[in-house]
C-alpha cells in the first residue's frame, strides 16, 4: 500500500506533478519530496500557483535540475525514497525542433542521473512518464503497447523512447522495478498553456484567430488529469513481473479536432469566458499538418484494465468545462 510511504516526484511543479503531489499527500499520507528546476518554458508563476496548491502539509520542495548528477545524487543520499516517480521532462514536440540541446540534457541525461541514482540507493518501484508520441508513425490504431515503436517522428518522441530502452536495460541489470506511462494528450485545470485547448483559450479571449492542423483532419485521445493521476497511483503501488512494464493511459476515445474545439468554445462560452454571441467559425484557420505532428493518437488501454481494473472515462464536455470554470477564476 502507498499509505505513509516516502515518495519522490521530479516535475512537482509541472500540470501532472502537481496533482499528483496532492493526491499523494491527501489520501495517502505520504510524505513527498517534490523537485523541480522551474524553467521557463512557460509562465513561471503557474508553476509556483501549482507549489500553492499542493501546500507545505507531508511535502517538502526542493529546486533541482535532474541533468545535474552531482545534485541528483546528494538527493538520494539525503532521502530514503521507497517509491520513485519521474514526471521531470522538456515537454513539447514543436519546441524540440529548435531546441534539441534541452531535451537531451532532461530527458536523457536526467532520466539517466535518476537511474544511477536508484542502481546505488534501491527503490521499491521506478514510474516514469513516456508518450503517445512513440508511436509516430505508426498506422495501426488503437496504439498498444505490443506495437513496435522505432519511427518516431520528433526529436521529443525520440528521447521517451530512448528512456523507455534505458528503463529496459537497468530492470534487466540491476533488477530495478520500473514501469513506463505513455500518457495521451494530458488536459485540465492548471495545465501546461502551450497544450491545444489552453492556447485556443488564450487567442479566442483576445479574439485572435486559431490554426486547424492539417486542416482539421487530426483526432487526438484527450485525457483529463484526474484520470491520469488516478493511473499512476495504480501503477505506483503495485510492481511489474520481470520487474518490466509499460501501460497506455489515455481516453481509448480519439475526438476530431473540430469538434474538440466547439465543444471548448462550448464549454468557454457557458462558464462566461467567452460573450454569448461569439462564433467560433470566424476564429479558425485551416493549415496544414505541423512538422512532427501525427494525424491521430488512440490508446489501447486493455493492459491498464486487464491488471488494475481502471481506464480513463472523463468525457471530453465534462473536461472543458471544468478547465473554462478554473480559467474564469483563474484569469479573470
Amino acid at each position: 500500500m502507498l499509505n505513509n510511504k516516502k515518495i519522490l516526484v521530479t516535475g512537482a511543479c509541472g500540470f501532472i506533478g502537481s496533482y499528483l503531489c496532492k493526491r499523494l499527500i491527501n489520501d495517502f499520507k505520504c510524505e513527498v519530496i517534490g523537485v523541480d528546476n522551474l524553467n521557463d518554458y512557460y509562465d513561471v508563476s503557474l508553476k509556483e500557483d501549482r507549489l500553492d496548491y499542493i501546500g507545505k502539509d507531508r511535502f517538502t520542495f526542493i529546486k533541482l535540475d535532474i541533468s545535474n548528477k552531482d545534485d541528483v545524487d546528494r538527493l538520494f543520499k539525503d532521502y530514503k525514497f521507497d517509491i520513485v516517480v519521474n514526471l521531470a521532462a522538456q515537454a513539447g514536440v514543436r519546441y524540440s525542433i529548435d531546441h534539441p540541446d534541452v531535451y537531451i540534457e532532461s530527458n536523457i541525461i536526467g532520466f539517466y542521473n535518476l537511474l544511477e541514482a536508484i542502481r546505488y540507493n534501491p527503490v521499491e518501484h521506478f514510474v516514469y512518464a513516456s508518450s503517445s508520441s512513440v508511436y509516430g508513425g505508426n498506422e495501426k490504431i488503437p496504439f498498444s503497447t505490443d506495437d513496435k515503436v522505432d519511427n518516431p517522428v520528433s526529436l521529443y518522441a525520440a528521447t521517451k523512447k530512448c528512456d523507455e530502452l534505458l528503463a529496459h536495460a537497468y530492470s534487466k541489470l540491476y533488477g530495478i522495478a520500473c514501469t513506463g506511462l505513455r500518457f495521451f494528450t494530458v488536459y485540465g485545470p492548471m495545465g501546461r498553456p502551450d497544450m491545444a485547448y489552453f492556447s485556443f483559450t488564450n487567442k479566442l479571449v483576445n479574439d485572435d484567430k486559431i490554426k486547424i492542423f492539417n486542416y482539421g483532419n487530426c483526432k487526438r485521445d484527450f485525457t483529463y488529469i484526474d484520470d491520469i493521476v488516478e493511473g499512476i497511483v495504480r501503477v505506483m503501488d503495485s510492481k511489474p513481473v520481470d520487474n518490466y512494464k509499460i501501460y497506455n493511459i489515455g481516453n481509448n476515445h480519439p475526438e476530431n479536432l473540430m469538434d474538440f474545439v466547439k465543444t471548448l468554445s462550448e464549454c468557454l462560452i457557458v462558464e462566461g469566458v467567452l460573450d454569448s454571441s461569439f462564433d467560433i467559425d470566424e476564429h479558425m484557420e485551416l493549415v496544414e499538418m505541423a512538422k512532427g505532428d501525427v494525424p491521430i493518437t488512440y490508446a489501447d488501454v486493455s493492459e491498464l484494465e486487464k491488471d488494475f481494473g481502471f481506464k480513463p472515462s472523463t468525457s471530453l464536455k465534462d473536461g472543458l468545462s471544468k478547465f473554462a470554470k478554473w480559467y474564469k477564476e483563474y484569469y479573470k
